[in-house]
């Protein structure tokens, strides 16, 4: 999901839970927030926590799974995340990386404790956490063999394709893989076997088109709307406010306003964003 800011660049919490009845129209099966696509590092602790009780409260009854991300710089700040999402009683749970760890032991231990507190299902997210440290495949599997709801990965090292066929060689301790990325490698990775994708809000009907197509054996159908996305998603980047603008004009959110780096949309980025989107019109439900 997408964090919403107001014009004087506050979390727009109307427009999250705006996002939780877009992406039920879209038929998406989960929605995680805040991770790196939601700007995570630029929300506050009270930002986070109150977005986790306004997603909550909106997607009650509604049929996607709602996974609150609980990473923190260290196991303590990440506790605090993980009782306040149990508490709002989510469906999962995942975690970027301790930004904190100076060794992989010190992830093995944030995970492992991350664990040891819930009984809900914890993805690991692979990147994102401190620079230099890799989680190795050997220490997902260990971790997915100790403690069987840690069984669940968000894999985004690359190489992306080749660990996650070597994390699938643990299964079933290994219980679900899924990618993000962009969900660029979508269909290879269906094609291997892989559990899901975890892409961006503003196109989410259009990963639910190419997933249906695929599952229910339309594989030509399903490249062929791949296609067409992979234009947004080369748009992207080179368009960084190719989203946020998405989502504008969806009618999702109000305002195109982030907090990454400030970059300006001119004509000429907002005709090409327009240009490739005109092939996405076909496979939009909402």
């Amino acid at each position: 999901m997408a964090t919403p800011f107001t014009e004087a660049n506050e979390v727009d919490y109307e427009d999250l839970a705006r996002e939780v009845d877009f992406l039920v129209r879209c038929g998406v099966h989960g929605m995680v927030w805040p991770q790196l696509a939601s700007e995570y590092p630029r929300l506050s602790k009270q930002e986070r926590m109150r977005g986790m009780e306004v997603l909550a409260k909106a997607a009650q009854s509604k049929r996607p799974a709602l996974v609150l991300g609980v990473q923190g710089p260290n196991v303590a700040a990440a506790m605090e995340y993980l009782k306040h999402a149990e508490q709002l009683g989510c469906d999962a749970l995942i975690a970027i990386p301790p930004s904190e760890a100076k060794s992989p032991d010190d992830y093995h231990h944030y995970y492992a404790m991350l664990a040891g507190a819930t009984s809900k299902p914890l993805f690991i997210q692979t990147t994102g956490g401190a620079r230099e440290i890799t989680p190795s495949v050997e220490m997902l599997a260990k971790l997915a063999r100790e403690f069987p709801n840690l069984g669940h990965v968000k894999e985004e090292v690359q190489p992306v394709i080749e660990r996650m066929q070597e994390l699938a060689r643990h299964r079933p301790a290994v219980r679900s893989l899924f990618s993000g990325g962009g969900g660029r490698g979508m269909i290879y990775e269906m094609r291997l076997g892989m559990d899901g994708t975890m892409p961006g809000a503003p196109y989410s009907d259009v990963y639910v088109a190419v997933w249906d197509a695929w599952q229910s054996g339309k594989k030509e159908k399903a490249r062929e709307i791949f296609a067409a996305l992979q234009l947004m998603l080369n748009v992207e980047q080179f368009v960084p406010r190719a989203r946020m603008y998405i989502m504008k004009k969806r009618g999702v959110f109000k305002t195109t306003v982030s907090r990454y780096p400030k970059s300006v949309m001119g004509q000429a980025a907002i005709e090409e964003v327009e240009f490739h989107y005109a092939a996405l019109k076909p496979y939009l439900r909402t």
